[in-house]
């Protein structure tokens, strides 16, 4: 499948140089806040390069098997089609191929679902190998169930990729059979890079190398804090999933030791599971990180329903026991006291730099003891501890006085018994 496959309108260009207009549409069932999620749609059909030019809820005890919404309201947002110009719906829930089809002969115009917004944006920013196939695997597990109903779909879109015959015109089964094929070659590859990934863990682990993974929702501030911390020259934007690949970086912590820095795709809410399937094994890297940084977005209304959403999908990854500093950003544009903070939970500004000082010192708290920085005055008959220092851990410095050497160095924790009786009073 190419990107050609799941083209819309935020893509192929059709509306020249100004913006498509987008309606966004809702069934308030009462199954979730449907406010906050309409506005997380209408940010996700900005980061797309939308504008929200029309907004219709309508509350119903389930959606209508059809069209979604009822007959009533179809009229209702037709006439918002043509008064307002609209270029597209997206519907604030996964919609079924026949309901597509059914709302597009009603409205006329292009009709996408919440998934395939996001799905659209995933594509957009994917730029490693693993991150396109994780796109392309979730794209394909996305259409499977809808593709006996998407004969007009797939003629829009061109077919599906390898099949014979005129666009729209193949058997649904073959179809099947060729996304189930593809769909087992692109995770055969996805199982080897995951497999060159659990090497490298493995080495690290093997070659006493801590590890932190930064996780929250999307747009929390994620990167801008790994740009703060590491120069890691992330793209940094103010749209959700700004970055969808993974980026890891060594940093320099209070107590002399390092520890690299992982940073991971960001999370959103009501993220269908076939979506946090694709991208579980970037995700991982939380579950095999020494400590978590859950950063949080300390101006948003919606913290408590993002920490929730992020903790749940950390429980499901089995990072239950891990350590986690809570970062609360964006401290320039809240109101948040430090003073009424629990020792886990640190407020910064990773924007301005602010804060980043007690964060890092709550990160060494919170990694275990593998070493310790330790000021030690040996006698020079222990020139051979100061060598296995030296060797397994880190000297920072060392200077030969008259009563022996004076050492301050990073010491490894198997070592640091012994050293203990030579530590400078």
């Amino acid at each position: 499948m190419t990107e050609q496959n799941f083209e819309n309108i935020f893509t192929d260009g059709r509306v020249g140089e100004r913006l498509p207009k987008i309606m966004i549409a809702a069934v308030d069932t009462g199954e979730y806040d449907v406010e906050r999620s309409v506005a997380e749609l209408r940010e996700l059909i900005r980061t797309a390069g939308g504008e929200t030019a029309a907004e219709v809820v309508q509350k119903r005890p389930a959606p209508d098997s059809a069209t979604c919404v009822g007959s009533g309201r179809l009229e209702e947002m037709k006439k918002l089609v043509d008064d307002f110009g609209i270029d597209a719906a997206v519907f604030d829930t996964e919609l079924t191929a026949t309901q597509i089809r059914n709302i597009e002969d009603a409205l006329d115009i292009e009709v996408i679902d919440r998934t395939m917004l996001i799905l659209d944006i995933f594509a957009q920013r994917a730029t490693t190998r693993e991150g396109k196939i994780q796109v392309e695997i979730a794209k394909y597990k996305y259409l499977l169930p809808r593709i006996a109903g998407m004969g007009k779909e797939l003629s829009r879109t061109g077919g599906i990729v390898g099949m014979r015959g005129g666009p729209g015109e193949t058997k649904s089964e073959l179809d099947r059979r060729h996304i189930r094929s593809r769909i087992e070659s692109l995770g055969a590859e996805l199982k080897d890079i995951e497999a060159r990934r659990e090497l490298l863990r493995k080495r690290r682990r093997k070659d006493g190398v801590l590890t932190a993974a930064i996780v929250g929702y999307t747009n929390v501030g994620k990167s801008t804090l790994m740009n703060a911390l590491t120069d890691a020259g992330v793209l940094v934007e103010n749209k959700l999933f700004a970055t969808l690949e993974t980026t890891s970086r060594s940093i320099l912590l209070p107590d002399g030791r390092s520890v690299l820095l992982t940073d991971t795709v960001g999370l959103i809410s009501r993220l269908p599971h076939h979506l946090v399937e694709a991208f579980k094994s970037t995700l991982e890297e939380a579950a095999n990180a020494d400590v978590i940084l859950h950063v949080c977005d300390s101006s948003s209304d919606d913290i408590e329903e993002q920490t929730k959403v992020t903790r749940e999908l950390l429980s499901e990854l089995g990072c239950d026991g891990i350590p986690v500093v809570t970062v609360l950003n964006k401290s320039d544009i809240s109101e948040w006291s430090e003073s009424l903070l629990p020792e886990d939970t640190v407020l910064i500004s990773a924007k301005e730099g602010k804060g980043l000082d007690r964060l890092l010192e709550a990160l060494t708290r919170a990694l275990p003891e593998t070493a310790r920085r330790m000021k030690l005055l040996l006698p020079f008959s222990e020139a051979g501890l100061l060598a296995k220092i030296r060797a397994d851990g880190n000297v920072f410095s060392e200077e030969y006085t008259a009563e022996g050497i004076k050492v301050d160095a990073l010491v490894d924790v198997k070592m640091v018994k012994r050293a203990e009786g030579f530590e400078e009073k």
